[in-house]
């Protein structure tokens, strides 16, 4: 695999940081590319970053002294720098969409892990090892943008890595409805317990816009590309409820589903331990071993314990049983900032490079 210049856009924030360790030595993408707001441009990225490094892990050290750039008024130089970019600014949606579309339209790939193209059309929200075949989805974006090599594509909500994993390989069954309610850490905020006192012995029960997209972000995932666009899937039903909890890191879920076809138990926690998606055939360097793991434990998947479980690329499930009013219930957990956010997004640029959606320069 060739190595492939990246830049990172928005890279001051709590999820461009986390980029950027995972950037660091990365065997296919070497960083030379560090953007965010005009607050930033100008200035050595550890001093853009002073006093405002919020990670467990200290800054890579070959990032410190590279100077930041104007995301936006910077983007032709930007684009014509790097082979593609990694987005993860906080601006309105309507401008954050705009910016991607400038960056596509100058033939500047765009991975995303902004919200803000999740529901166009013909932009893929891939989950490697879930949808990989939405990529497919591209050549008929490159034709309505007028490109031929630039386009968008981005990640879907970090809460969606815990539950929407564990639950696609039972739609075997015919998976019909399911209730989730989510217990999201500050890190999802961008928070850590030092900016966000008011977190400390509270757990707040409302995330702004969270339970609309955990509803309906899964049935895009789940649909197929018709006419150029993604059609999403009518079924499943989804309910959600989403908390914010006192936890620094890792999303957890208490998943309720029920199906045309009532799964054994121990077939279920077989498909989970065996699944394995694009990622894991492809062999992608940021995919783990074991994508799904259930514990037997009565009390695990604990979030202190276990989401930094393969690398924090892995999904751990537990508490399976039969329920009342659905027919199964159980509980999982992923890293929000690294599956759900950062290294899902380097995950996706991984699988769009080795299927060669990087290097295409030609209407397909």
């Amino acid at each position: 695999m060739k190595k492939y210049k990246v830049g990172v856009i928005g890279a001051t924030g709590m999820v461009g940081q986390r980029f950027l360790t995972l950037l660091s030595g990365h065997p296919w993408f070497e960083c030379v590319v560090l953007a965010a707001s005009s607050r930033s441009a100008g200035k050595p990225y550890a001093e853009a970053v002073a006093g405002k490094w919020r990670l467990p892990v200290d800054m890579p050290a070959e990032f410190a002294n590279i100077v930041v750039k104007d995301a936006e008024a910077d983007a032709e130089e930007i684009a014509g720098t790097v082979d593609f970019v990694f987005c993860a600014v906080d601006m309105k949606k309507e401008d954050i969409r705009a910016l991607e579309e400038k960056y596509a339209k100058l033939e500047c790939p765009v991975v995303s892990n902004n919200s803000a193209h999740r529901f166009t059309p013909d932009v893929p929200m891939i989950v490697p090892e879930i949808n990989a075949d939405h990529a497919k989805v591209i050549p008929f974006q490159r034709q309505r943008l007028g490109t031929k090599r630039g386009f968008i594509a981005v990640k879907s909500n970090c809460s969606l890595q815990s539950y929407v994993p564990a639950l696609h390989p039972l739609r075997q069954f015919g998976l019909e409805k399911a209730l989730v309610c989510t217990y999201q850490a500050i890190s999802g905020a961008g928070k850590t317990f030092e900016s966000w006192p008011e977190m400390l012995d509270n757990v707040i029960p409302y995330i702004g816009g969270e339970e609309e997209k955990s509803e309906k972000e899964p049935l895009k995932l789940w649909g197929k590309i018709e006419n150029g666009i993604i059609v999403p899937a009518e079924s499943p039903s989804f309910t959600a409820q989403c908390l914010r909890v006192p936890v620094s890191d890792g999303h957890m879920a208490a998943v309720y589903a029920s199906f045309k076809e009532l799964p054994e138990l121990e077939e279920v926690i077989n498909i989970w331990n065996n699944y394995k998606g694009r990622a894991q055939e492809l062999n992608l360097p940021s995919a783990p071993k074991q994508f799904l793991q259930y514990f037997e434990e009565d009390n695990r998947p604990q979030t202190k314990l276990d989401r930094g479980r393969e690398g924090g690329m892995g999904v751990s499930i537990g508490r399976l049983r039969k329920d009342t009013q659905y027919d199964i219930k159980f509980v999982c957990l992923s890293h929000n900032t690294l599956r759900g956010a950062a290294g899902g997004a380097v995950l996706m640029a991984e699988l769009l490079c080795s299927e060669g959606y990087m290097d295409q320069f030609e209407l397909r």
